[in-house]
């Protein structure tokens, strides 16, 4: 029978239909898997490269000054902070408040930087962390040590011990111990004491640091900042500081994966290439994150009665890129678990969230166990991961506090937001939901298997 034009596209109109309803359905689903594939790689090549760009905006922070100060220098030279952290510290999130800091950004692409550690009556080390916030090294004992670049080749003075980074930007952290406002004098004195040229003005036997510089734009908040870039921002930051703080050999795999979206040194990142809506898919992700990473990064969480902190490899992370993001959002910084570590509760003994319209009772049967110079502290942090604010701007209890003990010789802590009676058991607390870090520097774990920890019950309502 001889096809018509009209019957010819009556049945291609058929045949259009069928083909729809087979084929319509598999493409969508083809589509919403490659759809699914784009953004798992994107929010991979962002945990990756988080560690790496938050440490780059925390240099370019605390770098942004022409001459040192105490909470910011230029680069190679020293932050020797003239007090603790308080309320208004607003630069790395989880403050430590039992120390003071003496931080210095280092770059070491041209030469090594001579670090000098003095002798000290008291807990003092130089924790030494790469561009991707991994620990090189701890400095511990007094003397010289050249912090150098792993690839740098070249001849180094007697008595200097060579430290090797893998990367260009280096970040030292010296804590040193503090009892209190009076012993300031001393913890200066040890500052003094500290030392840090580079390589070839050592050797020229002197060193005038030169100025640095200032940009208003610079004064940021490093979290917030790396929280705002969008994907292009954020990915050609990350593909440039890459080229000259190059990412692991055991890296190897996920680069060859993130090559598909131009993420990796000397790459260029194209947005195109997250297809439509790429904005807000991002910005979709980035409200997902804190929740995902936190999921995610359970496995590495160990329980110490009713609180919790990261286990091995903090501090060390190897290939753990979701751990590792995590600890970086929550506490850039963090030490190895044998020189410290951050137990962390939020609840209380029944499980309910802490908050300021509750008063608690911290209890301790007994105090945690150092090894010699350890310490351990309790500090109390907002939703925001900051000090809070308080009238008598104390924001921490420690071994150097003086606590009155219960007969049994316990001891007991109000946890509250408004002021007791009696305030030498106070540890202040907001109005709102807030947490608590129990931290242990130079743990003795052989002592702390046995050790009951403190538990933290409701004693009333706020009133």
């Amino acid at each position: 029978m001889k096809m018509t034009r009209r019957r010819f596209l009556n049945v291609s109109a058929a045949a259009a239909v069928v083909c729809a309803a087979t084929l319509l359905p598999v493409e969508k689903a083809a589509a919403a898997q490659q759809t699914m594939a784009a953004q798992e790689l994107l929010e991979q090549a962002y945990l990756y490269a988080f560690p790496l760009v938050i440490m780059d905006a925390t240099r370019t922070a605390s770098t942004n000054t022409r001459t040192a100060t105490s909470n910011k220098a230029p680069i190679n030279q020293f932050i020797h902070a003239e007090k603790l952290a308080d309320a208004t510290t607003r630069v790395v999130v989880t403050p430590n408040v039992d120390t003071i800091y003496t931080q210095a950004f280092l770059d070491v692409g041209a030469e090594p930087m001579i670090y000098g550690v003095p002798q000290t009556d008291r807990f003092f080390n130089v924790q030494v962390l790469d561009a991707w916030t991994n620990t090189a090294a701890v400095l511990e004992t007094p003397g010289l040590y050249a912090i150098t670049r792993a690839d740098w080749q070249g001849e180094l003075p007697e008595g200097v011990q060579r430290i090797d980074v893998p990367t260009t930007m280096v970040w030292t952290i010296a804590r040193i111990v503090l009892s209190g406002q009076e012993d300031l004098p001393n913890v200066r004195a040890i500052q003094d004491k500290m030392q840090l040229m580079p390589l070839s003005a050592y050797q020229a036997g002197g060193w005038t640091a030169p100025a640095g510089s200032y940009d208003p734009a610079n004064d940021f908040v490093p979290v917030k900042h790396v929280l705002a870039m969008d994907a292009k921002e954020f990915f050609d930051t990350a593909n440039q500081l890459m080229e000259t703080n190059p990412p692991a050999a055991a890296d190897a795999p996920v680069l060859r994966e993130l090559a598909a979206l131009h993420i990796g040194p000397g790459e260029k990142f194209d947005d195109k290439a997250l297809g439509l809506f790429s904005g807000l898919r991002w910005k979709l992700m980035l409200l997902q994150l804190k929740k995902k990473l936190l999921s995610e990064s359970k496995g590495y969480t160990r329980q110490m009665g009713q609180w919790t902190y990261f286990g091995d490899p903090i501090g060390n992370f190897g290939t753990t890129y979701t751990y590792r993001a995590m600890v970086a959002l929550r506490g850039l910084g963090a030490n190895t678990t044998d020189v410290a570590i951050y137990p962390k509760t939020d609840v209380d003994s029944t499980g309910a969230v802490l908050t300021g319209k509750k008063t608690y009772t911290l209890h301790f049967d007994s105090f945690p166990q150092t090894l010699e110079k350890g310490f351990w502290s309790v500090t109390a942090y907002g939703k925001d991961d900051f000090l809070i604010d308080n009238p008598i701007n104390r924001y921490c209890i420690n071994d150097r506090s003086v606590l009155n003990r219960n007969a049994d010789g316990s001891v007991d802590v109000t946890l509250s937001h408004a002021m007791p009676e009696n305030t030498e058991n106070w540890l202040p607390i907001g109005e709102t939901e807030f947490h608590l870090f129990l931290r242990i520097y130079k743990p003795d774990w052989n002592a702390l298997r046995g050790w009951q920890p403190p538990t933290v019950c409701v004693k009333s309502p706020q009133i």
